[in-house]
């Protein structure tokens, strides 16, 4: 058995490889294509060069996404020629069950689940951002929508507030405003700063700041006063990590990141629906590969021996495709309906669990 083994592992190994490498220079080819009119801007700074660092730095997000998708295509395609070529017959003979030929399989996919996971959790994020702050040498900053990122603390007595318009490639802060608030919910304070950086006990360090104090004497007087500052240091459990979280999309942070962040929304009373639901994706989607590699198997039960295979290929492209979707599309909707977030991402792969076992049960097992 260990010699069957090392024959599947070789083969789908290598047709695995083979996909993603075409998928991958596919992807890169329309992302270099989509990046050239940037070519030549920022007074000439960005250079060919640049887009092709810019562009090489999305692969690991792409090979993440694209995973699952090739190892189900890869596996389909050795299935189908070892049954085309006869030799799944002849390892059927020689002791390969059903039940064995799945436990090997899933051992298979144990794998590219780790490699899924270490590219959507470790090289992905790096490279993401990585690739952010090389893109903001264009733009001069790294920015979200019209007013930047908002982010929420509540400290003892105090709430506060705080808007981030950008952040510099070096990773400074530019736009910080932070709107302080007492037990009642009435404006204490309004502090701005054109620019902000962080310390390394994790305080901000706001440079220029201006800062408009509100308080209400006798009589309901109110008074404002203002103060300027050439340095002002405020205290904060606000990492920049969530600054810079803040102002990435949520499928390129990591899984610990996305938990932080949560806790962090949860422990201010701010929705976390949308990071949440990303978070579980983060779980459940490298384990796809494991719903994927069961799913090829039938291919290796059918009955033919002439004719070519691409039929079979382009069937697992499009059941790649449909689960790719329907992945994006129960996230959404997921969001949109209020759904359980652990739910909402574990149902596009409990679905083709069961369509891949029931494949696997009446043309394996009963046929």
């Amino acid at each position: 058995m260990r010699t069957i083994r090392r024959l599947i592992y070789r083969e789908v190994l290598g047709a695995v490889v083979f996909v993603a490498i075409g998928f991958l220079a596919l992807f890169f080819f329309f992302d270099f294509v989509d990046d050239l009119p940037n070519v030549g801007k920022a007074g000439g700074a960005y250079r060919l060069t640049q887009a092709l660092a810019y562009v090489t730095l999305l692969i690991p997000s792409h090979l993440y996404e694209l995973l699952p998708i090739a190892v189900l295509i890869g596996t389909i395609f050795v299935m189908a020629r070892l049954a085309q070529s006869s030799e799944y017959t002849i390892l059927r003979t020689s002791g390969l069950g059903p039940w064995r030929a799945m436990r090997t399989l899933l051992t298979l996919g144990m794998m590219f689940t780790v490699l899924t996971f270490a590219a959507g959790d470790y090289l992905a994020p790096v490279a993401g951002r990585t690739a952010q702050l090389l893109k903001a040498r264009l733009e001069g900053r790294v920015s979200i929508g019209q007013t930047g990122a908002w982010l929420k603390e509540r400290q003892p007595y105090h709430t506060y507030n705080v808007n981030v318009s950008a952040l510099t490639p070096e990773g400074d802060m530019q736009g910080v405003r932070i709107f302080e608030s007492d037990a009642r919910g009435f404006l204490v304070s309004v502090t701005q700063a054109p620019k902000g950086r962080f310390a390394d006990d994790g305080a901000w360090l706001l440079e220029n700041a201006e800062r408009s104090e509100f308080t209400t004497k006798a009589g309901d007087v109110a008074k404002v006063d203002r103060i300027k500052v050439p340095s002002l240091r405020w205290p904060t459990e606000i990492t920049p990590e969530m600054v810079s979280v803040a102002l990435l999309k949520p499928d390129r942070m990591s899984t610990i990141d996305l938990f932080q962040y949560i806790r962090h929304l949860e422990a201010n009373g701010q929705t976390s629906q949308r990071y949440e639901i990303e978070f579980w994706r983060k779980v459940f989607y490298p384990l796809s590969c494991m719903v994927m590699v069961v799913l090829a198997l039938p291919f290796a039960y059918l009955h033919f021996r002439s004719g070519g295979i691409t039929s079979y290929v382009f069937v697992g492209v499009l059941i790649g495709i449909s689960f790719f979707l329907l992945n994006n599309v129960f996230g959404y909707i997921g969001n949109l309906q209020n759904w359980r977030p652990w739910l909402t991402a574990a149902a596009p792969g409990l679905i083709y669990s069961m369509f891949s076992l029931g494949a696997f049960g009446w043309l394996v097992l009963r046929r």
